[in-house]
């Protein structure tokens, strides 16, 4: 027997919502909100894509081409929330100010929202903008799970060091209510730890089936 994740087939049939660029356009505050935040270029668009198996979320090599509150339902309680990235993004500075005030207003003072996964390149970790989040998510007492993307990218021995070394300075900084893991979209590594931490803030986590092998 093995353990079916409840949250498995939600993603899987998870489809396109809305786009936001202000928190007052936003679907109805209730039910249970996750959302997606990361660096610019830190492959948050494709964790989205591969933990959803569709392609959702527009992924580019121009990094900050995600610029408004995207919403994919996956069913009638539960939402999944692609933020606006940041960082290096080639964009006016007025537009980086609106994405800023309205990602605020909506972090701060969502209802619905149960937990934020934060993507950093397992290669950049920690940026000035991670910080960032990870001051704001403490503070507010928010979830926060990390993924640190592109761990192919690195031989397992050296993905597995700067895990343990990101999460040292974690805890010490933050800590134990942050939890981390490796993640690839390519190699689809990390899936399971991903699909649980969901299913846990979306109250999904006992309602899962076991099934024959």
């Amino acid at each position: 027997m093995q353990f079916k994740n409840p949250i498995l087939g939600l993603c899987q049939q998870s489809t396109f919502m809305l786009s936001a660029a202000k928190v007052d356009q936003c679907p109805d505050d209730e039910g249970f909100e996750v959302a997606f935040a990361g660096r610019s270029n830190a492959g948050k668009s494709s964790a989205l894509n591969t933990l959803t198996h569709a392609s959702l979320a527009r992924t580019s090599k121009t990094p900050g081409r995600t610029q408004l509150l995207n919403f994919f339902k996956l069913d009638d309680e539960r939402r999944l929330v692609d933020l606006p990235g940041y960082g290096y993004a080639k964009v006016p500075i007025p537009l980086k100010m609106h994405w800023q005030r309205h990602l605020e207003a909506y972090l701060g003072g969502r209802e619905s929202l149960k937990g934020l996964i934060l993507m950093m390149d397992i290669r950049h970790p920690m940026t000035d903008f991670d910080l960032l989040m990870l001051d704001w998510a403490v503070a507010a007492g928010m979830p926060m799970h990390i993924l640190l993307t592109k761990a192919d990218k690195l031989t397992y021995g050296a993905a597995k060091n700067t895990l343990l070394k990101v999460q040292a300075e974690i805890r010490k900084g933050w800590g134990d209510a942050v939890t981390i893991q490796l993640f690839s979209a390519p190699k689809r590594m990390g899936l399971e730890d991903a699909y649980t931490v969901l299913a846990g803030w979306m109250e999904l986590a006992d309602k899962g089936a076991e099934v024959a092998e």
